[in-house]
């Protein structure tokens, strides 16, 4: 067996975190035996669900340390890929005609398609001739270009939630931060306006560096302190963690731009 199929492959520092992070659920996963937050919530009529919960934590582990490995890394990114858009698709869009309140059920409808957005970039990224024949645009160019377009889609609940829930968004600013409401309200509409960049083609990839920078910040000012000093219930913790999966999501849409010009617009920058 040749050296080089063993050899570790990272493709940018937003794939390593990305791996990383699916190694964290995985582990999370499985020591607890229940869904971790990312892949909740999780619909009452879906049955078997503590085996279904070890499936979600031996898939977040196995995709995540198999993204690391050259050999394995376009099986990994498929399977990831493959079971996050099942899981959109089935547990998350049927939502929008049975549940509300609507900005919600776009939360995570959004915080899953994220994720969904990074395994699709990195499959194309290490998908072979092979598979670019036999998936077309699943796993070709076109399918980053589509995976960018459901990021950007899925920042804009994240900004909508910011305005419609604004008690529970300035409630989590740091009191040494003035103008709480100010600084949800700016937030808020970046998120917004970073989704609609991203989703017409327009300065898309400033708007994906700023979005993750905006999520990476909000995990390390918001977050961490609570957790370092044990401040966080489980609710707060599972937020905790989605914020970093989230992050790590959008870094690897962000990478995904590399060679684009920063102020790219028009066709150009949906070709890209």
């Amino acid at each position: 067996m040749s050296l080089r199929y063993l050899s570790i492959r990272i493709a940018s520092a937003g794939h390593a975190f990305f791996a990383a992070v699916m190694i964290w659920l995985g582990l999370m996963g499985l020591s607890k035996g229940t869904f971790v937050p990312v892949w909740q919530p999780v619909p009452k009529w879906v049955p078997a669900r503590e085996p279904l919960a070890y499936l979600c934590a031996f898939i977040s582990l196995a995709s995540g340390i198999g993204l690391l490995w050259r050999r394995t890394a376009a099986v990994a990114a498929r399977v990831l890929f493959v079971s996050l858009m099942v899981w959109l698709l089935v547990l998350r869009l049927p939502n929008f005609f049975f549940e509300t309140p609507v900005v919600l059920v776009a939360w995570t409808f959004g915080s899953t398609a994220v994720m969904v957005a990074a395994a699709w970039v990195l499959y194309v990224w290490f998908a072979s001739d092979r598979d670019r024949q036999r998936f077309g645009l699943f796993a070709d160019d076109r399918g980053v270009r589509i995976a960018r377009v459901l990021y950007g889609l899925s920042l804009i609940p994240f900004g909508l939630a910011h305005f419609m829930y604004l008690d529970a968004t300035t409630v989590l600013i740091p009191r040494w931060l003035p103008w709480h409401v100010a600084w949800a309200y700016v937030t808020g509409a970046a998120f917004i306006a970073a989704g609609l960049a991203m989703t017409v083609g327009v300065f898309a990839r400033l708007a994906a560096a700023l979005s993750t920078l905006q999520m990476g910040l909000f995990g390390l000012i918001v977050w961490v302190p609570r957790v370092l000093a044990g401040a966080v219930n489980d609710f707060q913790w599972g937020e905790f963690v989605v914020t970093c999966a989230l992050t790590a999501g959008a870094w690897v849409v962000a990478d995904s731009y590399r060679g684009t010009p920063w102020l790219e617009t028009g066709s150009r920058s949906r070709e890209a």
